[in-house]
């Protein structure tokens, strides 16, 4: 797998394909291990993608005064 940024659009396809092949059972065992490796860099990907809108949606919402307020998960910054 290339080691270029996707978009989380990209990924996310990518990621279907993968799990698609894989549960198919249409590419041997170490391939399957190596695109199960690729999957896991794929949702890491998006999930820092997601955390980083997450993030520009929390400066906006604050920016915004009184029209929008952010609340619940938003306001935790927690790592799952």
């Amino acid at each position: 797998m290339a080691k270029q940024k996707l978009t989380f659009e990209e990924a996310m396809t990518t990621l279907e394909q993968i799990v698609t092949a894989i549960e198919e059972g249409d590419v041997p065992l170490e391939e399957s291990i190596e695109k199960y490796a690729d999957g896991i860099k794929l949702i890491k990907q998006c999930r820092t993608i997601l955390d980083d809108a997450e993030k520009k949606i929390q400066l906006l919402a604050k920016g915004a005064g009184d029209g929008l307020v952010a609340e619940g998960e938003l306001e935790g910054g927690e790592d799952d």
